[in-house]
C-alpha cells in the first residue's frame, strides 16, 4: 500500500515578535506527509509514503530530502532543478497563526511530475497554491486523475487565499477528481462569498464530491455526505504555541483513520455518521498536538487515543 502527495515543499523561518524561532522544512501537503511518516509508517510495516514536488539544487533542498528520508517519506519523486528552493517567513502574533511571505525561484525549469505507480487502495493527497498555480496545477491534475483512473482515494485540501489569484473552475477541476475534499470557513468565504458550510455544500461541492469537511479552527468541523450533516467537536488545548500546521495535520489524520479503520474507495461513497466520527477524531488529536510546539508536524512518539463519543448532530 502507498500513501502519496503533491505539492509545494518550503523551509518556514518562523519568526515571534520578529525573532527568528525555528527554521523547519514545509508545505502544506509535506506537513501531512511527515506527520503520516511517524505514524501509519511507524505502525504499518510495508506501507510506502512517498512525495513529489519541485525544489532548487541548494543546500536547502538538501535539508528538506534528508528530513524526508529520516521520517519515512521516499524522496524519489523530488525533481530537483539548478536554482534556488523556496524559503517562507511565517510571523507569528500572540495568538500562534501566522502570516507568511514567500521567496520562490520563477527561474526554475517547468515542474514534470513523476511516473508514480497507482494501485487500488493508495491514497493521493493533494492541495494549496501547487494543486492551482499556472507552473504546477496541470501537471498536477494529471497526477491526480493517474491515480484515480488506478483506483486510488484522493484527498484535496484547498487552502485556498484571496492572493493565489486563481479562477474558482481550476479549484472546482480538482474537487470533482476526489473521494474527500476539506475546505476551512476561510476558504469557501473567499470562493463563494459566503462560509455557511451546509449551503456551500449543497450548492457547489456536492455536484462534484459527496464527502466535504469544513473546518472552522477553533470551533467544530462541519462534515457532510449525503444525507449526513454532523459536527466533530475539537479538542481543547490551552493557549496554541503555533496553528501553522494545525489543517495540514488534520488532513494527516484523516488519511491516518482511512488506513487504521480499512475503508476503502467503495466505503467513502457511503459515508455515515459514525464513520465520520471514526475519521474526524483521530484528526482533531493529530491537528491538536502539532499547535503545541512551533514543529509543523505531530511528535515523533505521538499516538492516537480514538475516544468513544460520537460527532454532534
Amino acid at each position: 500500500m502507498k500513501i502519496a502527495g503533491i505539492g509545494e515543499i518550503v523551509l518556514d523561518i518562523v519568526l515571534r515578535d520578529g525573532q527568528p524561532q525555528a527554521a523547519v522544512p514545509g508545505g502544506s501537503v509535506f506537513n501531512s506527509m511527515i506527520s503520516l511518516g511517524r505514524t501509519a509508517g511507524r505502525d504499518i510495516p510495508g506501507l510506502k509514503l512517498t512525495m513529489a514536488s519541485h525544489t532548487g539544487d541548494d543546500p536547502v533542498s538538501s535539508i528538506v530530502t534528508s528530513f524526508m528520508k529520516e521520517n519515512g517519506v521516499d524522496t524519489d519523486g523530488i525533481v530537483k532543478s539548478k536554482g534556488q528552493s523556496t524559503v517562507s517567513l511565517a510571523m507569528l502574533d500572540s495568538g500562534g497563526n501566522a502570516q507568511y511571505e514567500f521567496f520562490r525561484d520563477n527561474g526554475l525549469p517547468a515542474f514534470v511530475a513523476p511516473a508514480t505507480v497507482f494501485s487500488p487502495g493508495d491514497i493521493l493527497m493533494f492541495g494549496s497554491i501547487f494543486a492551482v498555480s499556472p507552473d504546477t496545477g496541470a501537471q498536477t491534475r494529471e497526477y491526480v486523475a493517474r491515480a484515480r483512473e488506478a483506483g486510488a482515494i484522493v484527498y484535496y485540501d484547498v487552502n485556498y487565499r484571496v492572493n493565489h489569484g486563481i479562477s474558482t473552475a481550476d479549484v472546482e477541476a480538482n474537487i470533482a477528481l476526489c473521494d474527500i475534499v476539506r475546505a476551512s470557513s476561510e476558504d469557501i468565504a473567499n470562493l463563494y462569498g459566503s462560509d455557511d458550510a451546509e449551503k456551500v455544500y449543497k450548492e457547489h461541492i456536492a455536484p462534484l464530491c459527496k464527502n466535504f469537511i469544513c473546518t472552522r479552527g477553533s470551533e467544530p468541523a462541519d462534515l457532510f455526505s449525503p444525507g449526513v450533516h454532523c459536527r466533530q467537536p475539537i479538542l481543547q488545548i490551552g493557549k496554541p504555541v503555533s496553528t501553522i500546521g494545525a489543517g495540514d495535520n488534520f488532513n494527516a489524520g484523516i488519511v491516518w483513520s482511512i488506513v487504521h479503520n480499512g475503508f476503502g474507495k467503495a466505503d467513502l461513497q457511503a459515508v455515515t455518521e459514525e464513520m465520520w466520527h471514526k475519521l474526524a477524531a483521530p484528526a482533531m488529536q493529530f491537528s491538536a498536538n502539532v499547535c503545541m510546539s512551533v514543529f509543523n508536524y505531530v511528535d515523533k512518539d505521538f499516538r492516537v487515543c480514538v475516544p468513544e463519543s460520537r460527532c454532534d448532530r
